[in-house]
This record gives structure tokens, C-alpha cells and sequence, in this order.
């Protein structure tokens, strides 16, 4: 089973995505975590997180970045100078629509851009092309 890593603090938006992913009949899973530095403790298998049989590798993170103790970019920062996860595929989550904040997030190694929305139909959609393409489609070094 391949996990999805949903990096995102605010509860309601956590909700969402769990019922959006619920839909879609697969056979992912999906793991939270509310901030950045809990994103990178996840990651290194740190703290609560060492076990991997309950806390699994992701395949692929979904990842606001509007975060507190570290935010998106900290954590896109980290993960592409760290070789383990250089590869991992980041689908940004945000509801920042800041050209800068998008120029910033592919410079920082983010694979693909989303913005939050409060259509629950619209976010359905968005749940599964995240599936269907990094889930379904995309090979990983390894896996």
C-alpha cells in the first residue's frame, strides 16, 4: 500500500482531504501531520514516528505552506538537500495565490501547485488526479 503524506494544520482542510481520498475507493494510504518540523521528524523517523510498520515511508506529500515551527518551504528545503527524499514528489496545497509563493515553491523543488478550494466537488477532483497520477502513474527509484 503506497502512503500519502498530507502535511496540513488546519483541521478542517485535514477533513476534507481525508473525505476526499475516502471517495475514491483506492488502495493508498493517507497520514497527517499539522506542521513543518513534525513533516521532517515523520520523514527521519524520529520520536513518535520511528516505527515505520505504523508510520510508512510516503510515496508522495501533499504539503501547505502556510505551517507553523517550520513552513512548506523549510520543509521543500530540507527534503530535496536530503538524498533519501530528494526524489519524493511534493504536490503543493496552499490557498496562497502570490505569484512569488508559486516561482518560490517549483525553485524549491515542488513537483506540482494546488489551490485550496472550498468546493467540495472541485477538491474531490483534485484528490484524485493526486491519486491517479502520483499514486497510479508515477514510478519512484526503488519502489
Amino acid at each position: 500500500m503506497k502512503t500519502i503524506l498530507l502535511v496540513e494544520d488546519n483541521p478542517v482542510d485535514v477533513m476534507l482531504m481525508r473525505r476526499a481520498m475516502a471517495k475514491l475507493d483506492t488502495v493508498s494510504d493517507l497520514r497527517t501531520v499539522s506542521d513543518g518540523q513534525a513533516a521532517i521528524d515523520y520523514l527521519s523517523g524520529l520520536g513518535p514516528y520511528a516505527d515505520r510498520s505504523s508510520y510508512p515511508v510516503p510515496y508522495v506529500m501533499v504539503l501547505d505552506l502556510k505551517l507553523p515551527r517550520k513552513n512548506g518551504f523549510e520543509v521543500l528545503d530540507w527534503l530535496r538537500a536530503n538524498s533519501t527524499y530528494s526524489h519524493l514528489p511534493v504536490v503543493i496545497l496552499t490557498s496562497s495565490r502570490e505569484d512569488q509563493d508559486l516561482r518560490k515553491a517549483y525553485l524549491a523543488g515542488a513537483n506540482s501547485y494546488f489551490l485550496k478550494t472550498p468546493d467540495a466537488e472541485e477538491l474531490n477532483r483534485m484528490a484524485q488526479i493526486i491519486h491517479e497520477y502520483w499514486i497510479g502513474y508515477n514510478r519512484l527509484p526503488g519502489h
